[in-house]
């Protein structure tokens, strides 16, 4: 089902005024974001600042993962 604006005006205009708070709330539902009770940002970031991660990790992370034994098989 396809709906533009003009035809989403014309329901709420259709809706009873007992009506319109349920749909008003359902509405604001559907635009909020969540909130967010964590600080911003998460302690994590920055953590390849950090002087034990090689510099090259991004762009060498098939060679560290390897070296881990990531991908081969175990028995």
């Amino acid at each position: 089902m396809s709906m533009d604006r003009n035809e989403l005006h014309e329901l709420v205009d259709a809706l009873p005024d007992d009506q319109l708070p349920a749909a008003g709330d359902e509405l604001r539902r559907r635009l909020r974001k969540p909130a967010l009770d964590r600080p911003w940002p998460p302690e994590w970031f920055g953590a390849i600042d950090n002087p034990d991660v090689p510099k090259d990790l991004a762009q060498n992370v098939d060679k560290y993962l390897a070296a881990e034994g990531f991908g081969s098989y175990r028995s």
